[in-house]
């Protein structure tokens, strides 16, 4: 690969791939082993029947980005599947991210916020990410781990400056909080990761498989678009994530990384993630928790060619935006379709708001109630739930709330009318038998009409915001009842 060193100095061992696989852990406990879940990740790593039609066949990636996988052996219950992953770029990179706003931070965050701060989100060459342990809560040394992580990377991939600089590589963890990371077998991971960069699906798909936890299915897609200013050019876009628990991204356990051979200045990168991410990864919830180590990650390289985008007012710059918001609320929405124990898929849509940010606060409210999620599971269409989350929701004034102006239906995903529940604050007394044959469906849509355009007679007006989350279930106590082990 292009502008690649090999890593071998004087006095390091020389390290194979199967020096990766010499870690031996103690045997589960056989009451573990036997336990039956039908909704979290099987033992043995197979993907559920109902989630395979998530998982991509191909692909269409970016050109000049590779990726590659290690098995270390970070958890103890993994016993050979990879659990570290690398995405690489043959060139430079414009970088740009969007990190937790849990204050209690994890190292990895804490070490790619500097890298992006020191080389103002430009020159970044690669990603790496280990899965099993967070690497949070883990002081000094968790800082230190981390440094050592993309440190490494650095030296063995690409060939070094003949001034010092900052590092090139940004670093994700996920997994377990409070352990130290087994950095050795890490370092040793990384290293042997080298040989087998590639860009083919089965490398970008092994990569999405290596950052899970708790997941059922790798969620990995890939898109091609083209640009206003290059109507001929056909540009490449791909995204993996992670996550099925400890979501409630705030951006804020989810990671997100994406790739483009688009052409994007730093400058306009960010505002361009951050937009992208506020309407997906910033709109989905699963259990109301913050993770220490959110971060979505966007790399863009331009190897594609064709004029950079510079401007946040030009033409390519909207249609760019437009096209990553798309492509990360079909990301994340994976991240909801695989919450842990989690039996239905839930968009909330508040309509006719005051403004957006209203909309999406109440959109929220509703996502994260533990009643509306108990509801959804149990198929009661109990509907005083989320009137309840509506008007409790913090941060919205109370003329944005008025109840005689408010609506609420189902809506269901086969094509037939709406169920209206609440009109402009009346009981509609629905129908309980339809209520239930729309909830007996994995997919619906709740939508909640604030009525902000009720003055003026219209039907709809005002502002829009969506909000995807699933329900709660006996199987999701059951997976964080035993999570460590």
């Amino acid at each position: 690969m292009t502008g690649m060193a090999i890593c071998r100095n004087e006095g390091e061992p020389i390290l194979t791939r199967d020096a990766v696989f010499l870690t031996v852990r103690p045997l589960q406990p056989l009451k573990r082993i036997m336990q039956a879940r039908h909704l979290s990740a099987p033992i043995g790593g197979a993907i559920p029947v109902a989630k395979q039609k998530y998982v991509p066949e191909s692909g269409t990636y970016p050109k000049g980005f590779l990726a590659s996988t290690a098995y270390v052996g970070v958890k103890p219950g993994n016993k050979g599947f990879p659990d570290l992953a690398l995405i690489v770029s043959e060139t430079p990179c414009s970088a740009a991210a969007v990190f937790t706003k849990n204050r209690v931070q994890a190292a990895p965050v804490t070490v790619s916020q500097e890298v992006l701060r020191q080389r103002s989100g430009q020159g970044i060459r690669a990603i790496v990410i280990n899965s099993g342990c967070a690497n949070a809560v883990t002081g000094k040394r968790g800082i230190e781990d981390a440094n050592r992580m993309v440190q490494l990377v650095d030296k063995c991939y690409f060939q070094p400056s003949p001034v010092a600089e900052p590092s090139r590589t940004l670093v994700m963890s996920t997994g377990v909080i409070g352990q130290f990371l087994p950095i050795q077998e890490i370092l040793f991971g990384i290293t042997a990761a080298r040989s087998i960069l590639s860009s083919t699906h089965s490398a970008w798909l092994d990569a999405a498989r290596a950052i899970c936890t708790t997941d059922t299915f790798p969620k990995l897609l890939s898109r091609e678009f083209t640009l206003p200013s290059s109507p001929n050019k056909t540009y490449a876009l791909a995204g993996m994530t992670k996550g099925a628990g400890m979501i409630h991204p705030n951006m804020a356990t989810l990671l997100g990384i994406l790739a483009t051979d688009a052409p994007i200045s730093a400058n306009v990168l960010s505002p361009l993630l951050t937009h992208a991410v506020d309407r997906s990864f910033n709109a989905i919830s699963i259990d109301g928790d913050t993770s220490t180590n959110d971060t979505v990650a966007i790399l863009a390289n331009g190897a594609a060619g064709g004029p950079p985008i510079t401007s946040t007012s030009s033409d390519d710059y909207s249609a760019f935006q437009d096209i990553l918001t798309a492509f990360a609320q079909q990301l994340s929405q994976l991240v909801v379709r695989d919450g842990e124990g989690a039996t239905k898929f839930v968009r909330v849509r508040v309509r006719a708001a005051p403004c957006f940010e209203d909309a999406k606060r109440v959109a929220a409210s509703v996502a994260r109630s533990p009643l509306v999620k108990t509801a959804l599971y149990g198929k009661d269409a109990n509907w005083g739930r989320i009137l309840c989350a509506v008007g409790y929701t913090d941060g919205v004034s109370p003329e944005a709330l008025r109840l005689e102006r408010m609506s609420v239906s189902f809506v269901p995903t086969d094509g037939t009318p709406p169920l209206l529940l609440l009109a402009r604050g009346e009981p509609q007394n629905p129908d309980e038998s339809r209520a239930a044959q729309i909830l007996a469906h994995e997919d619906l849509e709740i939508c909640v009409d604030l009525g902000a355009a009720a003055d003026t007679g219209a039907d709809s007006g005002g502002s829009e915001a969506s909000y995807w989350f699933c329900d709660f279930s006996h199987e999701y106590v059951t997976i964080n009842a035993d999570y460590r082990t």
